[in-house]
């Protein structure tokens, strides 16, 4: 019985090793993906300082990085809202810490937010629906922010029952677009209000922050959970180096804005973010359409 426990382990280890070897081979023969997964993290980095610098997670830009790189589109979201999760966590503690995350103006946004991102995140689309929604969604919310003067008074007279009957409505219906397209929905979620005088602009950081925060787990957790065959759990595994690219980059973005950035140019930042994207993907939508 010993020597047949050992050659199970002998056996067991030879087996190992075939497999590692195969994959290592593999690595090599397959260089063209290592180098487009190498300028991915790059990007990744980039985009992850750019958005944690004005309290935003990149979900868009993840989102449009990797619909460009010809990923299946039913495993982008997964990935996105894992990245958000990594970059907004920093930016959720550095805010906090500033003083600019306002719980009790977090909290009417988020109650049903959480539920509705894991129902968007639960529903199947189609990748044309899928890009045009995200980009035109977008786009809307960039104007906006472009075309808004004054963003810096902050409206004292938003009661308490007010406040929670414009933000509960708006974070639900912010929550299920979210889940839907894979994104935390602070970029939706800003221009919201920037509009309604609310809060100061870097308060508005810290309220998305974490709005996206608990937003991304939910939604998430709705696309591990995605009704149908499919199972991004594979292809989710193989994007550590993206996971790692964001969180260094989250951490360094999230310190320069909560510290560093004037509150003009957190609103101008998070607009020129949005309208890139929104062009880069109503691009991509169109080439679909017209084919």
């Amino acid at each position: 019985n010993h020597q047949k426990s050992i050659s199970h382990v002998v056996k067991g280890i030879c087996s190992w090793k075939v497999m590692a070897t195969s994959y290592i081979l593999l690595l090599f023969q397959s260089k063209g993906s290592i180098m487009v997964l190498l300028v991915l993290a790059a990007l990744f980095f980039v985009a992850a300082v750019a958005y944690s610098s004005v309290g935003f997670g990149g979900g868009s830009t993840y989102n449009a990085l990797l619909i460009l790189t010809g990923m299946d589109y039913r495993l982008v979201p997964a990935i996105a809202l894992s990245c958000n999760i990594l970059v907004v966590s920093g930016g959720v503690y550095h805010l906090s810490r500033a003083g600019h995350l306002s719980v009790n103006k977090l909290i009417p946004f988020i109650i049903l937010a959480v539920p509705m991102a894991w129902l968007g995140g639960r529903m199947p689309v189609s990748e044309q629906v899928f890009i045009g929604l995200l980009g035109f969604s977008l786009l809307l919310a960039a104007a906006q922010m472009l075309t808004k003067t004054n963003t810096s008074a902050v409206l004292n007279q938003f009661t308490s029952t007010r406040y929670w009957l414009i933000a509960t409505p708006v974070g639900a219906l912010i929550g299920l677009l979210a889940g839907i397209t894979g994104i935390g929905g602070g970029i939706f979620l800003a221009p919201v209000i920037y509009f309604l005088h609310m809060v100061p602009a870097r308060t508005v950081a810290g309220i998305t922050s974490g709005f996206i925060l608990v937003n991304s787990i939910a939604g998430l957790a709705g696309q591990m959970m995605k009704a149908g065959d499919y199972s991004p759990m594979q292809g989710w595994i193989g994007a550590w180096p993206l996971f790692m690219a964001v969180i260094i980059g989250g951490q360094i973005g999230s310190r320069i804005g909560a510290y560093h950035l004037s509150e003009i140019w957190v609103k101008r930042l998070t607009a020129g973010l949005m309208l890139y994207v929104a062009v880069r993907l109503i691009w991509r939508w169109m080439g679909m359409t017209l084919l």
